[in-house]
């Protein structure tokens, strides 16, 4: 023997449930004869006779983590843990530990909402989703930290406006849906992603050699013109006077888009977007100039969708875009589910996780 070397291995310990009895004193009032019982910290429910077999907060946890933030079907689930944790519980069992832990999680909902009223840029989006095999919209409105989904009947100003509020007075990075349109009050941001992409459709199915291109500069000038801000190129004044410019440009090709009515309603469209179009030159640390953080946002949801579809009713519609919202923003927030939804479970009263960072006003 000349040496010795190490050799390091990461494994995972053998995970086996743990069982605890509650001894639980009962007892009634001399006065008023009002049953009363003690609870333990670590319960997560009062229920007795033959409701008193729970499933603890972690293993709840985890299973609201593996079916709304990875999408795990209920059954994958039940066998998972069954197979692996030595827990037997049924997709039904799982699907009330979930009902519970929402109703937990809903005055942190609610606050939550609250927060993306108040806070100075959103960006919203929404996707096709299925409740009882019905067509409905699954919507996501996120900020830098903080995200809230909901599952709405339409796709319209109504349903943006049931969570960002008829006032909202911020700014909005979305696409180009009319309904965002609505919004009076707000400072618009368009996506310069779709624009681009319109221009790269019109570019290779359409063959437009004029119109589309000039646009394409114009917009890949402007993120040019941001990257520079940020590497320190360009200096605040320089940056207002590349957007006048820009806007300048981007208007004098507007009025002229040819002849063909493809390239006609694309001009139409920027000529509506156009106050929408440069807003993140304003303030390019604050505001995006694409609504990526919104899509990101429903990247899991899509997955979701692609395992199960939906939901099957409206109360696991609710279930969904409460805790799929709560799981999201505690990600973004660089916290612990694993400690956040346990403290919530165990807690006698729903009270509200996740107060406001400071960046929200």
């Amino acid at each position: 023997m000349t040496q010795h070397a190490t050799q390091y291995q990461e494994d995972l310990p053998a995970v086996r449930p743990i069982v605890r009895a509650f001894h639980i004193p009962i007892a009634h009032c001399d006065r008023c004869h009002r049953r009363v019982q003690g609870r333990h910290p670590l319960q997560t429910s009062n229920a007795l006779g033959a409701a008193r077999a729970q499933l603890g907060p972690t293993a709840v946890t985890w299973a609201v983590i593996l079916n709304k933030d990875y999408g795990v079907p209920l059954g994958k689930i039940a066998r998972l843990f069954r197979e692996r944790f030595g827990l037997s519980i049924t997709s039904g069992g799982l699907v009330h530990a979930m009902r519970r832990a929402a109703r937990r999680v809903q005055p942190t909902y609610t606050a939550l909402i609250d927060q993306i009223r108040g806070s100075p840029v959103v960006t919203p989006d929404e996707t096709g989703w299925r409740v009882g095999a019905r067509l409905r919209w699954l919507w996501a409105f996120v900020t830098p930290d903080t995200t809230v989904y909901t599952i709405q009947p339409g796709r319209g100003y109504e349903e943006a406006a049931a969570i960002l509020g008829d006032d909202f007075a911020g700014v909005l990075v979305r696409d180009g849906w009319p309904p965002y349109r609505r919004f009076r009050h707000a400072v618009p941001q368009t996506c310069l992603a779709h624009l681009l992409r319109r221009c790269r459709t019109l570019i290779r199915d359409q063959h437009d050699r004029a119109f589309a291109p000039q646009v394409q500069d114009i917009l890949q000038h402007a993120l040019r013109v941001r990257d520079r801000y940020h590497a320190g190129t360009v200096s605040a004044h320089g940056l207002a006077v590349a957007r006048g410019h820009l806007q300048n440009h981007l208007n004098a090709v507007i009025d002229h888009p040819g002849p063909r009515r493809v390239v006609q309603n694309f001009a139409t469209h920027l000529a509506i977007e156009f106050p929408a179009v440069f807003t993140f030159l304003l303030e390019p640390d604050a505001i995006d100039a694409t609504n990526w953080r919104a899509e990101h946002a429903l990247r899991p949801a899509v997955v979701t969708r692609k395992v199960c579809g939906g939901n099957r009713t409206a109360q696991g519609a609710h279930t969904q875009e409460m805790l799929a919202s709560v799981l999201r923003t505690i990600h973004q927030r660089d916290l612990d589910a694993g400690v956040i939804l346990p403290d919530l479970l165990r807690h006698p009263q729903p009270t509200v996780a996740l107060a406001p960072p400071p960046t929200v006003r």
